[in-house]
């Protein structure tokens, strides 16, 4: 192993024997990683980090997406693009079919060693695409997506047929699922799936050397939402709290950075949106580049959800050192956890939620504690050196039983 540089990822004895492997056989420079996202700015926004790490460990790095505006950043960080006429929320047999071959011919002619399928649609329409297909595939589950999340009909008539359809799809030869926090990876298991073919890495990373620790704004007192403009995300419970403190007496700003998602069917209709814009003391955002904006200015982060994988906007808040204000729902628990570094209320309870907030307008202490506790919560944990070292592993067992990747195999043993 002279001359070995290991990766900067790696920080145990035996993983940096395993990188030193690596980098002597030279395998990693002919394993071809692709990873399919629905839309360019989602794979921007939360899956970057792990993909900077798998090219710096020498994975060559392709994404299949819908490219809105995100070309020419995905290819500056050293990516093949390869772009997609993707309609997601769609659910048109004909266009199913239709995506379906579009992505397996994809497979067929690129031959990647594993495919990183992000998100619920993905992971589903990938996998049917790469059945039998000799692919290495790891079925991402940042939450569990509308159906599993939502009340409504469509949603529950939906769920039993999901739920087959999943223990299918997932269940395959060199097939694990990604989970980000312990509540899904139990659900998997009961839908029948071997506890080793579940791999739990919570979260997608957060870059806290840009996100720091920001001091509080001055008054008045404001709370943050970061997130799609989803009945599931909560945002109208926060809107009903805000009136709630109204009545009260007690006057908050909101502010809501987010957009609507169409595609989806929990999202807030243009209508009520517009009813918001009326509300005092609510400021719909829209879409903000720079989250630290958000942040900068709010003195809490809320996102009362009905259920999360492992929500980013509090990771990035609490980066930022604030404390939290989320539903004890999963994922939302697994970064704000009770008087340590946030307040968990019940989901779909604008009263509690209130409660909550007026607790920590009215005790400043106790925000900057658990702020505090926040920040470093974030960097003992969920950093993206962190995620990134759990992911380089995790796709080097992938792609143990590869061809390109049987000369590091013989090696090994």
């Amino acid at each position: 192993m002279r001359g070995c540089k290991p990766f900067r990822f790696f920080h145990r004895p035996q993983d940096i024997a395993l990188a030193c492997l690596i980098s002597d056989v030279g395998v990693l420079m002919s394993l071809k990683l692709l990873y399919l996202v629905s839309e360019d700015w989602y794979f921007l926004s939360h899956r970057l980090p792990m993909a900077r790490a798998a090219k710096q460990a020498g994975y060559e790095v392709h994404v299949a997406t819908r490219v809105a505006d995100g070309a020419q950043q995905i290819r500056s960080e050293g990516f093949i693009l390869h772009p997609m006429d993707w309609r997601r929320g769609s659910i048109n047999p004909l266009h199913m079919v239709t995506t379906v071959a579009k992505i397996r011919r994809l497979y067929r002619r690129l031959r990647p060693d594993i495919v990183h399928h992000v998100a619920f649609a993905p992971a589903v329409i990938g996998s049917i695409a790469a059945l039998g297909l000799p692919i290495a595939r790891l079925n991402a589950l940042a939450g569990l997506g509308f159906v599993f999340t939502s009340n409504s009909t469509k949603a529950r008539l939906l769920r039993p047929f999901a739920r087959r359809l999943l223990s299918f799809l997932f269940a395959g030869p060199r097939t694990v699922v990604l989970v980000q926090n312990p509540d899904d990876k139990a659900l998997m298991m009961q839908l029948g799936l071997a506890e080793n073919s579940i791999t739990l890495i919570r979260g997608s990373g957060v870059d806290v050397d840009q996100l720091t620790p920001l001091p509080e704004p001055g008054a008045p007192f404001t709370v943050g939402f970061v997130g799609r403009l989803l009945y599931d995300k909560g945002v109208e419970t926060l809107v009903l709290a805000q009136e709630i403190l109204a009545k009260r007496g007690v006057q908050v700003r909101c502010l809501l950075a987010g957009t609507p998602d169409a595609s989806n069917p929990a999202t807030v209709p243009e209508k009520t949106l517009q009813r918001w814009r009326e509300h005092e003391n609510l400021t719909l955002m829209g879409y903000v580049e720079d989250i630290r904006k958000v942040w900068a200015h709010s003195h809490v982060a809320a996102l009362p959800s009905r259920r999360e994988g492992l929500p980013k906007s509090l990771l990035e808040a609490a980066a930022c050192g604030r404390p939290l204000v989320a539903t004890d729902v999963p994922g939302c628990r697994e970064i704000a956890r009770p008087e340590v570094t946030g307040l968990l209320v019940p989901p779909d309870n604008p009263a509690a939620l209130a409660d909550a907030i007026e607790r920590l307008m009215k005790d400043r202490a106790l925000r900057l504690r658990l702020g505090a506790a926040a920040r470093q919560t974030v960097v003992a944990e969920f950093s993206s050196a962190n995620v990134g070292a759990q992911i380089v592993k995790l796709y080097a067992r992938l792609s143990a039983n590869s061809p390109a990747a049987q000369p590091l195999a013989n090696k090994i043993a």
